[in-house]
């Protein structure tokens, strides 16, 4: 097989690996909120991962960001994608959130992102205004999400506070995502990830110092760290990087909208998280309406197309 077989072989299948690996970043809160406040744990994770990173570098001789803005564009959207957006998740998932119930909520990220992107752009863009059919797309991806978050709410599930914290996740991860689409100018990933980590890092440590709660270091969060370090941090932002990258917004984040059914089956497996009726049409109205907000105009009047073609990223 030849070496550039072998690449496109290798990209196909970044993006089913991607959705594996973030998928298990809400369970592996799971496995370490009962052992460890949550921005320490993240702050360690990310002191690990720069170590991780640091070493790469200087086995590869990688190649560090030219200039002062780039290193500022970085930091900005690691502060956004690592720190604002796990410390959101993780604090939400401490606070009594269920990991299918947080990975649902965060999962609406495709919607922002195509919605924004549509509503912002120019002509000279190439990407069109919000449509109808993106609309509609939107009230049945929040109908599937108000399905699903009722009933967590009778259940007790769902508070003011963890719902807060989830929402203020979803908007990190969608804005540092735009934000490193548009500013971010392609650089080494190792070298990227490192620079970003650091930002986080430097953001997440005042707000760990305020955390009373001692860290426990059961097995269940010393596995659930090392995977966080080798498998979420190493593998999947390093993915998600390469991904943004390559693709537009609004197809990289399109993803996404498979990772709530593949962590609520992982959730049901792992901790035995209810999955109901209910839960299975909220999510599938969901999936539905992230499906046509990020499907493109073309793809519309083409006819029916399968989910993985909105959720493979194409260079733009």
């Amino acid at each position: 097989m030849s070496a550039t077989a072998t690449r496109d072989r290798l990209v196909q299948a970044m993006p089913p690996v991607f959705v594996l690996i973030w998928s298990t970043g809400f369970i592996v809160a799971r496995y370490g909120m009962p052992h460890a406040p949550p921005i320490s744990f993240l702050s360690l994770r990310y002191a690990l991962s720069v170590l991780c990173f640091g070493a790469w570098v200087a086995l590869s001789q990688a190649a560090w960001p030219r200039g002062r803005s780039q290193w500022l564009h970085l930091a900005v959207a690691g502060v956004l994608m690592h720190a604002g957006y796990l410390g959101g998740v993780w604090a939400a998932v401490k606070s009594g959130m269920g990991a299918g119930t947080i990975a649902l909520l965060v999962g609406l990220q495709p919607v922002l992102t195509a919605v924004w992107v549509s509503a912002t752009s120019t002509a000279s863009d190439g990407e069109s205004r919000v449509s109808s059919r993106q609309w509609l797309g939107l009230a049945l991806g929040l109908s599937g999400l108000l399905l699903v978050v009722w009933r967590k709410l009778g259940a007790g599930e769902l508070t003011a506070w963890n719902l807060s914290l989830a929402a203020f996740a979803l908007l990190c991860i969608t804005a540092g995502t735009l934000y490193q689409k548009r500013f971010v100018a392609p650089c080494d990933v190792r070298t990227a990830n490192t620079v970003q980590l650091l930002a986080a890092l430097a953001v997440s440590l005042p707000f760990a110092l305020l955390e009373h709660e001692p860290i426990v270091f059961h097995p269940h969060l010393i596995g659930a760290l090392a995977w966080s370090v080798i498998g979420l941090t190493l593998g999947g932002s390093s993915l998600l990087y390469l991904l943004i990258q390559r693709g537009a917004a609004t197809r990289v984040t399109s993803l996404l909208y498979l990772v709530p059914p593949t962590t609520a089956l992982m959730a049901w497996l792992l901790f035995g998280e209810s999955i109901t009726p209910t839960m299975v049409l909220g999510m599938a109205l969901t999936a539905v309406g992230v499906a046509l907000v990020v499907r493109s105009p073309a793809q519309a009047s083409a006819g029916p197309a399968a989910p993985a073609t909105a959720a493979t990223p194409r260079p733009e």
